[in-house]
């Protein structure tokens, strides 16, 4: 599922987005969803889709799939 997105945490900007993604409130939900619901039904689906598909920024889908270990 990476989809060359892999070195995005080789930037020293990787931990501001994770601060930040974090700091959302709905962060804990949005991971959840996406472990219990979406992955299971869709292992192939492109981060740039999963931000579209649920309306949430793509660095924030990143570091749940980062945080997943789908990244």
């Amino acid at each position: 599922m990476s989809g060359g997105y892999s070195e995005v945490k080789q930037n020293p900007l990787w931990p501001l987005l994770v601060e930040t993604a974090k700091a959302n409130p709905l962060y804990a939900h949005h991971l959840a969803y996406i472990r219990d619901r979406v992955l299971p039904n869709a292992k192939n689906l492109d981060p740039r889709e999963l931000s579209a598909r649920l309306g949430i920024p793509l660095g924030e889908v990143l570091v749940i799939l980062d945080e997943l270990g789908k990244l």
